[in-house]
């Protein structure tokens, strides 16, 4: 499930920038705005990420499709160690598989030189800019689906406050790091494209901010751990995971 959450995402990534950027594309060539561009990206991406994790797939496996989300999780202590690595491991088959379902779909246009597999690459402001931007928005999603996961009243639109940072995210952060935040993303398409630089940022800062974001978490809580490691347990499916003894 979470190879197939990854791999979706990944798919529409790309389909989504190739409809966006590719010179030849109608869409491309009726919006001029590199603004506007973005800001429907975004919605795209961040109506993509709600439809996964309130689906059945995304209520079963916990709709992480992110390493870094992982291994926090992780840290909190609500995964055995063996199932992260599983969830890893998944998720980086489906970032590679989603990429390489787009390329047999959308062939040579994928590939072209104003999509480019839809990596995420450092903006004009260089590396460090990006490094810094990376770990910021990583920080506020993740600490954003701990607060929201373990507040009763907000549980049930975590997904939603999810998307719409990813939303945002595209619209205004873009132009600094390419918004990954999630380091199978960025390698999934990096595979494809075969470019490789800087790839040390979307490794290191997604999971720096977001096992950030979980230390933070358990000192405003003095040292509770969340409910649950999923980002909708509100449901009947099956869960594999620790909770904590009382329910939000």
């Amino acid at each position: 499930m979470e190879l197939g959450e990854l791999g979706l995402c990944l798919f529409v990534a790309c389909v989504v920038a190739t409809l966006l950027q590719h010179p030849a594309s109608i869409v491309r060539q009726s919006i001029s705005s590199g603004v506007a561009r973005r800001a429907l990206m975004g919605l795209v991406m961040g109506a993509t990420a709600i439809a996964i994790v309130i689906s059945p797939w995304g209520k079963r496996s916990g709709g992480h499709f992110n390493p870094a989300i992982t291994f926090t999780f992780y840290r909190l202590g609500k995964l055995e160690f063996w199932d992260a690595w599983l969830y890893v491991i998944a998720q980086l088959l489906g970032a590679i598989g989603g990429v390489t379902l787009a390329r047999y779909v959308l062939r040579d246009a994928l590939g072209n030189h104003a999509v480019r597999y839809a990596v995420t690459v450092p903006g004009v402001y260089g590396s460090t800019v990006a490094f810094v931007a990376e770990l910021a928005i990583s920080f506020f999603l993740m600490i954003t689906v701990l607060f929201a996961t373990n507040h009763k009243r907000l549980a049930p639109y975590t997904a939603y406050f999810v998307g719409v940072l990813i939303a945002t995210y595209f619209t205004f952060e873009a132009p600094l790091s390419g918004v990954s935040t999630n380091p199978e993303r960025t390698f999934g398409s990096a595979l494809h494209a075969n470019y490789w630089h800087a790839l040390w940022i979307y490794f290191i800062a997604p999971s720096m901010g977001m096992l950030a974001a979980g230390e933070v978490f358990l000192r405003v809580r003095r040292g509770a751990a969340p409910y649950c490691a999923k980002l909708r347990h509100t449901n009947n499916e099956p869960c594999i995971f620790h909770h904590a003894q009382h329910e939000v």
